[in-house]
């Protein structure tokens, strides 16, 4: 059964940091891709950034390039999610996702497997 886990959320002021991990099981991490994704209150979930599990070019929103990384470490079958100047726009659920194959995707719809999400609030 795959089970993807995230942790690291919390409660932030404007310009810190947060650490977000997302821990993927039962799955082979070879051909998989993995996501970051949040969901403000009232408003659709959307796309954060994505990459390749074998290291490709990884995919940012335009609303977090330069501030967020999305990166990994195979051998703990983790991502993660580095977010620095944060602001208080970033507040949301924020949600991991894994799917099958090579081509990384801002679709949720394309993501097959789902974390129950972590929260950051982020005060201004």
């Amino acid at each position: 059964q795959v089970q993807v886990a995230e942790s690291g959320g919390g409660s932030v002021q404007a310009g810190d940091s947060l650490r977000l991990s997302c821990t993927l099981s039962g799955r082979t991490m070879s051909s998989t891709v993995m996501g970051w994704f949040r969901q403000a209150p009232g408003k659709e979930r959307e796309f954060v950034a994505s990459q390749n599990w074998s290291g490709g070019t990884p995919n940012y929103a335009d609303s977090v390039k330069g501030r967020f990384t999305i990166s990994r470490n195979n051998a703990k079958n983790t991502v993660y999610l580095q977010m620095n100047s944060l602001k208080s726009e970033d507040t949301a659920i924020y949600y991991c996702a894994a799917r099958g194959g090579v081509a990384v995707s801002s679709i949720p719809g394309r993501y097959d497997y789902w974390g129950q999400g972590t929260q950051v609030t982020v005060s201004s």
